[in-house]
């Protein structure tokens, strides 16, 4: 996501970089640069005038510390007033002082709306709630569908009825909740393929007859400036609380995450950034515009890793490292664990530096697949000796992946030198070595 404007802010950084002092003149000739970049990027034109003004302002007579750079101070400006544009702390789900909390979630069909209801009940049923999912969209019998396979794929339940109207339904599922002890209802209702005014009456009603303790309005982000005239009709409308962008993952210039605050008024709470469902982030201005400026995002890279690995294996892991005794099987159960973080790209994205990177060093996912089709063409006994794996075996095993003898020989080398360093190593200095371990076909 960002991946356009990244690139052309730090086309602009390092030419600020390059100048002895900040003047009114280069920074007028960087803010016009930065400007461009906003307005190629879908940002609204009167949020970027004033995202520039506001820049401009804090810039023009500052004094230069002398312990940094003039493009290090405006980069440092321009990342402040870019979390002031995203909204500067996290916003979060307001929780009801009684159960059940009721969440509604509104929006235009092919948004990915019903998808999200799902996204944020697997996420709230990983922090410890019991949500409910609630099927409330009576004119597209698929949404119904869709939610209730969506809703074993999760194991969340999902209470819907069959010839029954959307508000009925509502309030239905919150005495439903309160029943069955599920803390958190969230509604999924009809998604609108434009601003229908009888639909729009169906949403209102729903509202004022479950009184949601959160109204949330899900856009999808690759709809540029229309999402954010929507988001715009819409609260109009319905006075929503917060903002779900989707579809950020495909959407390279991210213009609607840097607009919809400022014109809408309201904060935006998740981005969807994967179709699995797992691929649902809060929302952190500060983050987000750390990886706009091409900083990285360390921080939900470690959170995304303390999710996925599993401590005790972790250490048993390290274990076996000290003796040497790391096998291809060890190395394929890695391997699987740093997928399941989400696409390579994004979880690459997270690491400062990366975008600095030229276009074609971007690391293919594809060589991973072929790294554990490799590991999976072999037998047990070849996984856990591979110095058995002769000429023979090269060849069956390339076969069987779908590579080539190369490909295969590279990888045993590699594991190779891998094995030799681990012997070679003393217990203060196996952490610090393995992060310079690569591997690549």
């Amino acid at each position: 996501m960002f991946d356009n404007l990244t690139q052309k802010l730090e086309s602009v950084f390092r030419k600020i970089r390059g100048e002895g002092k900040l003047t009114p003149q280069n920074i007028e000739d960087a803010l016009r640069e930065v400007r461009r970049a906003l307005l190629d990027a879908d940002v609204n034109y009167k949020v970027a005038k004033q995202f520039i003004a506001d820049v401009q302002a804090r810039a023009v007579g500052q004094e230069v510390i002398s312990s940094i750079t003039p493009g290090q101070l405006i980069i440092k400006i321009i990342y402040d007033e870019m979390v002031k544009l995203l909204g500067e702390s996290r916003a979060d789900i307001t929780q009801a002082p009684l159960p059940p909390t009721v969440v509604l979630v509104a929006g235009l069909q092919g948004s990915g709306k019903t998808t999200f209801c799902a996204k944020l009940a697997r996420y709230l049923h990983t922090k410890g709630r019991l949500p409910l999912l609630v099927a409330a969209d009576v004119h597209r019998p698929a949404a119904i569908n869709q939610l209730e396979m969506l809703g074993k794929q999760i194991d969340v339940p999902v209470f819907s009825q069959q010839d029954t109207e959307a508000v009925t339904i509502a309030r239905n599922s919150i005495e439903y909740a309160r029943k069955n002890i599920r803390d958190t209802v969230i509604i999924d209702t009809a998604g609108r393929l434009h601003i229908d005014e009888e639909m729009m009456r169906e949403i209102e009603a729903v509202r004022s007859t479950v009184n949601p303790h959160e109204t949330l309005f899900v856009v999808d982000a690759m709809t540029g400036q229309d999402a954010v005239n929507v988001a715009k009709v819409f609260y109009d409308r319905l006075r929503y609380d917060g903002i779900v962008m989707t579809k950020l993952d495909g959407d390279s210039r991210g213009g609607a995450a840097l607009s919809i605050r400022a014109v809408v008024g309201k904060p935006i709470k998740f981005i969807g950034v994967g179709e699995k469902l797992d691929a649902l982030e809060p929302f952190y201005p500060d983050r987000i515009a750390s990886r706009i400026l091409g900083m990285g995002d360390i921080v939900t890279l470690v959170e995304k890793a303390q999710e996925q690995f599993d401590q005790q294996k972790a250490q048993k892991l390290e274990e076996k490292l000290r003796r040497a005794e790391f096998t291809f099987d060890d190395f394929l159960e890695q391997l699987r664990e740093i997928k399941k973080m989400g696409p390579l790209s994004q979880v690459l994205s997270m690491i400062p530096g990366m975008n600095k990177l030229p276009a074609n060093a971007s690391v293919d996912e594809r060589n991973l697949t072929r790294i554990e089709a490799i590991i999976q063409s072999m037998t047990k006994d070849e996984r856990r000796r591979p110095s058995i794996i002769n000429g023979s075996r090269r060849r069956r095993i390339a076969m069987g992946s779908g590579t080539t003898v190369q490909d295969v020989n590279r990888l045993l080398k590699q594991f190779e030198d891998m094995q030799k360093m681990m012997k070679r190593l003393s217990k203060g200095s196996l952490r610090r070595s393995l992060r310079g371990m690569q591997f690549s076909l």
